[in-house]
């Protein structure tokens, strides 16, 4: 017999209270903010490179109007759905919703999408003000950016929580073809997020800093918490890969295409001289930790919770360092990697194109063998705790009904 995940069972079934009620279909407020998530990240990602391409925006700008899209998308369809719950569904239907004030009846990924919806565009004229009392952002987690990403995630979790509903109340029940499309969207809304988690770090986990032990830190506490909640989440033999595949995919999506527009600085000082875009990131290879980890937490699911942590916690960090720490050095040095493929040629109009460290690990970016290894040692602490906090996130999810 096939082994499992201890203490929840990838190919369970569900409680008996949910197996007495039909399957539900997919609604289309489901579909509606997964396309919600993607625009917001896409967005969210074209207004960086508009930052480090053109300087000055405005509250209307192209990439601001399509993460509002993004938002209003989210917050007319999820509130649609309260209503039609509400004044239109049946009992079986409400028995499966959460009763808010009293009155409403709602499933609770409508009302994290309602409340990222709402926040997202609470953020525009905060943002709008900023600009004109204080000028541009030198940070990309400015106070209004900061409601903003709460209210990005609040969307793109929903979408997650959503899906999930829907998969846990109909497991069983339906066809494959009804699961594999729950899987697609489960594995679109999770890549979303996570690359919605990447850029919010991305300051800090730059190529230029691959070779210091704080970049592993970070990343040992940012992503295997992620990435087995996930797994746990949807079971499935290759969850983990392909919800990275998403996030990888999006990025390299938004590095080719963005830059094939023109685009000029309109904010001085203007040091580097551009006429397109600028893009933003290569991805980090998560997905190659991630075929691991999906590989291990199926050989090992008989584990407890605690051992596969161990396991799978040291697992993250030993391949991410391995792969990331030379693709960082290529991506950073290599002549190889000054293409539209890697774009590491891109560079912010404000600096000068002749650093002497654009190509090359500044001294304050190394560190000495020692350092590097008790960094190294911290970072795996930090990546058992993350991936037994994503193990109890992930059972949580999975347990969702509402």
């Amino acid at each position: 017999m096939e082994k499992t995940l201890h203490s929840t069972p990838a190919f369970s079934s569900p409680p008996l209270a949910v197996r007495a009620l039909p399957a539900p279909g997919i609604p289309a407020y489901v579909y509606a903010v997964v396309f919600s998530s993607f625009c917001v990240i896409t967005g969210l990602i074209w207004d960086i490179c508009w930052h480090i391409s053109i300087g000055r925006d405005g509250l209307l700008s192209p990439p601001h109007l399509v993460i509002y899209l993004g938002a209003v998308v989210s917050g007319l369809f999820s509130g649609y759905e309260v209503l039609r719950n509400t004044f239109g569904g049946s009992p079986e239907e409400k028995s499966r919703r959460v009763k808010i004030w009293g009155f409403f009846y709602s499933s609770l990924g409508a009302l994290f999408c309602i409340w990222g919806a709402f926040a997202m565009l609470t953020s525009a004229p905060f943002d709008d003000w900023w600009h004109n009392t204080y000028g541009l952002d030198v940070t990309i987690l400015s106070p209004p950016h900061t409601v903003l990403a709460l209210g990005i995630i609040g969307v793109q979790f929903g979408a997650i929580v959503s899906v999930l509903s829907i998969r846990n109340q109909s497991w069983g029940q339906k066809s494959t073809r009804h699961q594999k499309t729950l899987f697609i969207l489960f594995a679109l809304s999770a890549g979303f997020l996570l690359t919605m988690w990447f850029t919010l770090l991305s300051e800090e986990i730059h190529r230029m800093a691959s070779h210091s032990s704080g970049y592993y830190k970070i990343s040992a506490v940012a992503f295997p918490v992620f990435l087995l909640a996930f797994g746990r989440a949807f079971p499935g033999k290759w969850t983990i890969t392909a919800v990275t595949l998403v996030y990888t995919l999006i990025m390299l999506l938004t590095l080719w295409i963005i830059p094939l527009f023109p685009a000029e600085p309109k904010l001085g000082p203007i040091l580097n001289h551009i006429d397109h875009y600028q893009g933003f990131e290569f991805p980090l290879l998560l997905v190659i930790p991630a075929l691991v980890m999906d590989v291990l937490r199926h050989r090992f699911a008989y584990k407890n919770d605690w051992l596969l942590s161990l396991i799978l916690g040291g697992a993250f960090l030993l391949v991410f360092f391995v792969v990331q720490w030379f693709f960082g050095g290529f991506l950073l040095e290599s002549p190889y990697a000054r293409n539209w493929f890697f774009g590491s040629h891109y560079w912010y109009f404000g600096n000068s194109p002749d650093w002497e460290y654009r190509y090359a690990f500044a001294p304050w970016n190394l560190e000495s063998t020692p350092k590097l290894l008790t960094g190294l040692g911290l970072a795996l602490v930090f990546s058992i705790a993350s991936a037994r906090l994503g193990l109890v996130w992930g059972s949580w999810m999975k347990n969702i009904q509402r």
